[in-house]
């Protein structure tokens, strides 16, 4: 059959990724082609031509049979650009639930204090018959020094409810709780919120374009990706933490929902839903063991100093939760947010690679967005991240870019006009891996990675580390954590003492034509060559200011300070090696020439 000669609307000619967007064209494609329901398969084959995929298809073993495909594709009509429908979920139906005993008579416990950026926690003894997880609503009004705030709550199994807070103020905080149960509702208190000089609380946006703890205190994202890390056996996940301990990464980015996609076929012990796959999941009620286990890994990551990076939506899926409907994708999110809130390590990523979700338009995102912020009191940083399309990173409820290269080469090098398009922090969270399997973000080596989170700190940004060496049992670190073996964390060690050693934050700065530099001028220049290899570079700064120089090798993680000083017009002797840095410091004690 010569596919270009169909009036379905496809020639055939398209790339079936774009076909794919369609949903009604998938749903027929999936049909004909069984192996597209396997997203691994979907997205392997596609970047190319929709008519070369239904040829070689092993589903579709004749001429005869591809021309039924492209049939029944006929009958659709026109193709759409994007056929997801945007649906607005009704909100939860605030009504009586009936119960034995007195209003405002449930048992409740909490603590009369907590420490500034502590969590504090009431736990209240309530019903359990129906269905708690959908029948009952909580939530506790506080009145804080700094004002009111309404904080939800959530069902947490056996009768027990919680409601948690993490606390940002100092001073005397009193509560009363709102809930259709009676017994729960009309509950009053009040705790004290203590100074605690060690806390930190908190990321924040710092400066536009940089971080900081809620404190004051900078903090330098220097990031790794375990997607499925917690949905692996104990030891493996007992092991990613140690790995993690030792490594240079603060941050990491991580999945909610258990994950279905190459070297990851393995199920996870629980789900965040009642159920299995075999019988199915009950959507309206939430598995607490799965959430219990994720809540004791974010309190070992904070153990460690590592901020948690939460993937709330993704299409790595072969359970349903990818495609749930809007009204179990909505009180999804109220119950993680609600859970999950408290913790001070926690940032929200709405989605990894929206884009490849077509069951998602951009309303749903925007709905997601706007749950996420009403019921998270602490406000935590929130983002979503591409595959192909960007997200309109400039949408006010973003609070910094979390980007996926555009292609295998163009990455860290566009960061300083990604900061200018959208004028916010951004993260290169997926620059590529540091790998060795057939997937071409999957097997950069470990200079390419280094030299890319060079490039994009030195541009004003923040870049991200993955790895994906083949291992036995598949325990690729991007999925599944375990062991790091690649040989860029211990360079990206070496960036990170760099950057967070530096004066201030690293602002792009306009010096040459040809490098990256990024600093202050007269206070602090870090310039980067990347792969180029000078033997010497000649500078012509202002002669008032004297310098120190560092050459950083950050291949070699070597640091030589050079025996004098240098101002104004000056020459510096290079190795002639690539992944060269030069770190210039002032020294305004020091006159020019002197040995500092």
């Amino acid at each position: 059959m010569n596919t270009a000669a169909t009036d379905s609307g496809y020639s055939g000619e398209e790339k079936l990724g774009t076909v794919l967007r369609d949903k009604r064209a998938r749903a027929v494609l999936e049909r004909h082609m069984p192996e597209l329901k396997r997203l691994s398969e979907a997205l392997v084959l596609g970047g190319h031509p929709l008519g070369l995929v239904a040829r070689t298809s092993p589903a579709l073993g004749s001429p005869q049979a591809v021309e039924a495909l492209f049939e029944d594709l006929s009958a659709l009509g026109e193709p759409t650009a994007d056929s997801a429908v945007d649906r607005k979920a009704p909100a939860p139906v605030s009504r009586t639930y009936r119960t034995e005993g007195k209003p405002a008579a449930a048992r409740v416990r909490y603590p009369q204090s907590v420490p500034r950026f502590g969590l504090f926690e009431l736990l209240f003894d309530g019903p359990r018959h129906g269905n708690p997880f959908v029948d009952v609503q909580l939530a506790l009004r506080l009145e804080r020094p700094e004002g009111p705030v309404e904080v939800p709550g959530f069902y947490d199994g056996d009768g027990t409810y919680r409601v948690r807070y993490l606390v940002e103020s100092e001073g005397t905080h009193r509560f009363a709780s709102v809930s259709n149960a009676p017994t729960m509702h009309g509950i009053q208190g009040e705790f004290e919120a203590l100074a605690d000089s060690d806390a930190r609380g908190p990321v924040r946006i710092q400066d536009r374009f940089h971080f900081a703890y809620s404190n004051g205190e900078r903090f330098v994202p220097v990031g790794t990706t375990a997607y499925a890390w917690t949905h692996q056996e104990v030891g493996l996940e007992e092991q990613t933490l140690r790995t993690l301990a030792e490594s240079p990464f603060n941050k990491i980015r991580m999945c909610i929902f258990p994950k279905s996609y190459i070297f990851n076929e393995n199920e996870p012990s629980f789900y965040p839903f009642a159920g299995n796959p075999d019988d199915g999941f009950d959507l309206e009620r939430f598995d607490v063991r799965y959430w219990q286990h994720l809540e004791q890994r974010l309190r070992d990551l904070d153990e460690r100093g590592i901020q948690a990076d939460l993937i709330l939506f993704h299409p790595y899926d072969r359970w349903g939760f990818a495609d749930m409907g809007a009204l179990a994708d909505d009180r999804y999110l109220r119950y993680a947010v609600a859970r999950l809130a408290g913790f001070e390590n926690v940032w929200w990523s709405l989605a990894n690679e929206y884009d490849l979700m077509p069951s998602k338009s951009e309303s749903d995102w925007e709905r997601f967005a706007s749950i996420v912020r009403q019921n998270d009191p602490s406000r935590h940083l929130l983002s979503i991240h591409n595959c192909f399309e960007f997200y309109d990173y400039a949408r006010e409820w973003v609070t910094h870019a979390s980007i996926q290269r555009q292609d295998m080469y163009k990455t860290a090098e566009m960061t300083d006009e990604w900061r200018t398009r959208w004028g916010k922090p951004v993260v290169v969270d997926e620059c590529a891996y540091e790998g060795d399997i057939d997937q071409g973000w999957g097997n950069i080596t470990g200079q390419e990675m280094v030299r890319r989170f060079w490039e994009g700190s030195v541009r004003g940004g923040y870049v991200g580390h993955g790895e994906t060496y083949l291992k036995e049992n598949d325990e690729l670190w991007w999925s599944k954590g375990g062991e790091l073996i690649g040989s860029s964390p211990a360079r990206i060690a070496l960036l990170r003492e760099v950057i967070e050693s530096a004066p201030t934050a690293l602002e792009p700065i306009e010096l040459d034509w040809d490098f990256p530099s990024a600093g202050a001028p007269g206070q602090y220049v870090l310039t980067y060559f990347g792969s180029h290899q000078p033997r010497f570079r000649r500078f012509l700064w202002d002669p008032a200011v004297a310098y120190t120089v560092d050459i950083i090798d950050t291949w070699n993680m070597t640091v030589e300070r050079l025996p004098e000083t240098v101002s104004g017009r000056f020459t510096i002797e290079l190795p002639g090696r690539p992944f060269i840095a030069l770190r210039f410091q002032a020294a305004p004690s020091v006159r020019a020439g002197e040995s500092s």
